[in-house]
Order: structure tokens, then sequence, then C-alpha cells
């Protein structure tokens, strides 16, 4: 007669084949997830999404503008007519350096038109350019402020993930009353899922984000360093006149 098998091998055989049909791949791990844990993934993996579009957009602008900037001083520094190259540049400056010469030249061309004295000629023109130079940055530093939140908040909210599927973690392992590594390694590895794409979307965003105010602050510098200098090219030019 052949030997009955015992309810503990039985038991057995069962959590065994139950651990291995257990798919720990990425994938696997999402899908096994908490909805809650889903939810927060999905979010982190959008939030990462988004703000690598951002860093590419920006690394892209910020390029252009160096560039941009490069062949305008050089223009302006050429030694021709200042009229000739505000007639050229017109009311449509391609970049935030051609603005603050465009805004300086029309208020020029305006408050002369109007006879005003030389001081508060220099004086709105000193205003105008400050006031360009401030809009063109608020352009420039636009979604800046969601690569700082990213990156400080990514982690924490998954974070947040990990600890609730390791609660329902814990609770499955109270229902099943089977403390195995075999049986308990899966939930956690779900559980810590979270956090790795926490940290996946936190970490490119706080590097980027420091970089590219760096570069953002270099290009503010750039911007008030051209404003002093026309102004004192002004402020001599209206000394002459008078």
């Amino acid at each position: 007669m052949p030997t009955p098998t015992p309810l503990t091998d039985l038991g057995g055989v069962a959590a065994s084949a139950q651990i291995v049909a257990h798919d720990l791949s990425l994938w696997g791990l999402f899908m096994s997830a908490d909805i809650v844990v889903k939810l927060i993934m999905i979010g982190l993996l959008a939030a990462s999404f988004w703000s690598w579009t951002i860093i590419f957009n920006k690394a892209i602008r910020i390029k252009s503008l160096f560039s941009s900037a490069t062949q305008f001083e050089d223009s302006f520094w050429s030694g021709g007519s200042l009229d000739a190259l505000y007639e050229r540049i017109g009311n449509r400056p391609r970049d935030p350096l051609s603005a603050v010469f465009a805004a300086a030249m029309r208020e020029w061309k305006r408050t002369e038109s109007n006879g005003r004295s030389s001081v508060t000629l220099q004086e709105r023109i000193e205003r105008a350019m400050q006031v360009t130079v401030s809009r063109e940055m608020d352009r420039l530093e636009r979604h800046m402020g969601f690569l700082a939140s990213l990156g400080s908040t990514a982690t924490f909210i998954g974070l947040f993930g990990t600890v609730w599927g390791i609660m329902n973690s814990f609770q499955s392992i109270a229902s099943s009353q089977n403390t195995s590594l075999a049986v308990v390694a899966p939930g956690i590895a779900e559980a810590l899922f979270a956090t790795a794409i926490g940290l996946v979307a936190a970490i490119p965003a706080v590097i980027a984000y420091h970089k590219i105010s760096l570069e953002l602050n270099r290009y503010e510098n750039r911007l008030e360093s051209f404003s002093n200098e026309f102004g004192a090219i002004i402020s001599r030019q209206l000394e002459e006149n008078h």
C-alpha cells in the first residue's frame, strides 16, 4: 500500500507552490500591490516623467540663451549704430538680453521726444531695464518650483506608500499565520518598491534644480551686467548732449 502523505507535507507543498507562483519582477510587484500603493507609484512615475520634460526643456533653453546672448553682445559691441541695432531687433526681441536693450531704447526714444530732463530720462531707462530683467527671469524660472517640490517630497510620498504596504503585509502575515521569510519577502518587496520609485523621482529633480538654478543665476548676472553697462553708456551720452 502507498504511504499516505502527511498533512504537514501537503501544506508545505502548497506554500511552496504559492511562493513560486509569486511574480517578483517590477511589473509583478506593481500589480500585486495595494490600490493605495499603486496610486502612489503611478503619481510618482507621472511626476518623474514631467520633471524630466522640464529638465530637458530648461537645458535646451539655457544653452540657446547663452548662445543668443553672445551673438547679441557681439553685435552690440561691434561699434555699429545703436539705432540700427534697435531697428533690426524691433518689437520682437528673440532673447531676454535683446528685450532689455529694446526696452531701454524704446524708453529713450519715447522720453526724449517728450523733452524730459536727462536725470528723469536716465531713471526711467534704468527702471525699464530692471522691470524687463525681472519679467524675463520670471518666465525662465517657470516650473522650477515643481522641481524643488518634487525633490523635497517625492521620497516622503514613496515612504508613505512603503509604510502602507508594510502594514498590509503584516496584516496578511497575521491572517495566514505564516512568518517564514519566503512568505514575508514578497510583501516587503512590494512596499519598498514605492520608496524606490520615490527616490528615482526625487534624486534627478534635486540635482537638476540646483544645476539649472546655478545657470539661471549666471544668466541673470549677465543681464544685470549688461543693464549697468548700457546705463553707463546712456549716462555718458546724455552728458555729452547737455
